[in-house]
């Protein structure tokens, strides 16, 4: 707590919000943004590396939140006092830290994907400095840091290698998913049947959720996730789409792509919410998502790549 201490003595307004928008780039949504540009625009492969690095990763960070059941800095210390703006991020258990997790597999990604020195410490940079921001703005302790940079990392040195003989062999690479998909069930599994203590099931007042609700609705967003992409993967093959388009293409692919994409994401949640609070609706939600920019966006890429060109003869 000494550090955390040491870091809220030095707060001030600025730096607070310019703090809170370095911790945003270890959210959920920036890293399916990034994803999803990859595997549109640059290199569907990268794409598939990125997204499987950030599922294995999250399963690894997830599970060790439930085994080790550590206290956020403030619940443990009543004194101590947590950015406001943070808050709302900053649900389930401490350890490890899902944002800097999160950021080490996105950043630390394309800084292993990319042969540009300048690049790859831009990442390397931008993944400590989230890192930074969550024991900045309360959120973490170091410990929660350190731990959740070393999963990422490893995440990304393990699924590197993987993904490159999976892009030479479709049996390889079902072989990957179906492993996944173990993980995935088993994680459920753990979180639907283990005896929790009773206090992993209490609503914390400030977030409004339960720690062991956090799990459950992770669980089931990543089994979505995945059944999504097995489909995008089988579609991909009978399609074999391209990324590459001229340059106005990308962009009007990307934006309007994004666009549906959120709208999407919206519609979902509401339409699930109105027949059921049942978590399980994220599943099948996160699927919907996953399958609509993996394999039915995909589909309008011949034309964009067609109206680019036109553009630029112009």
């Amino acid at each position: 707590m000494d550090i955390l201490k040491a870091l809220e003595g030095i707060r001030f307004p600025l730096l607070d919000k310019l703090m809170q928008g370095v911790t945003f780039l270890g959210e959920e949504t920036v890293f399916m943004v990034v994803a999803i540009v990859l595997f549109w625009c640059v290199d569907k492969w990268k794409g598939y590396f990125l997204l499987a690095t950030g599922f294995l990763g999250t399963i690894l960070s997830q599970v060790m939140k439930l085994i080790w059941r550590v206290p956020r800095p403030w619940v443990r210390d009543p004194s101590f006092t947590v950015v406001k703006s943070a808050q709302s991020g900053a649900t389930g258990f401490s350890f490890p830290s899902g944002h800097t997790q999160s950021a080490a597999c996105t950043f630390g990604g394309i800084a292993r994907c990319s042969k540009r020195v300048w690049l790859r410490w831009l990442m390397i940079a931008a993944v400590l400095l989230v890192g930074f921001s969550r024991m900045y703005l309360g959120a973490h302790y170091p410990s929660d840091v350190i731990v959740g940079l070393l999963l990422g990392v490893a995440a990304v040195l393990v699924m590197y290698p993987v993904f490159r003989r999976a892009r030479e062999s479709a049996r390889y690479m079902y072989g990957v998913l179906g492993v996944m998909l173990l993980l995935s069930l088993g994680y459920l599994a753990y979180v639907l049947f283990y005896p929790f203590p009773a206090d992993v099931r209490l609503t914390d007042p400030l977030t409004g959720t339960s720690n062991w609700e956090n799990g459950l609705k992770n669980a089931w967003t990543l089994l979505g996730c995945l059944l999504g992409l097995i489909v995008a993967y089988t579609a991909d093959r009978k399609t074999r789409f391209s990324e590459q388009a001229p340059l106005p293409g990308q962009i009007c692919k990307t934006v309007l792509g994004l666009a549906i994409l959120v709208g999407l994401r919206v519609a979902l949640k509401k339409l699930f919410g109105l027949i059921s609070d049942d978590l399980c609706w994220n599943a099948l939600r996160y699927f919907c998502m996953v399958v609509f920019a993996g394999a039915v966006w995909p589909l309008s890429f011949p034309f964009w790549a067609k109206l680019g060109a036109k553009n630029s003869k112009k």
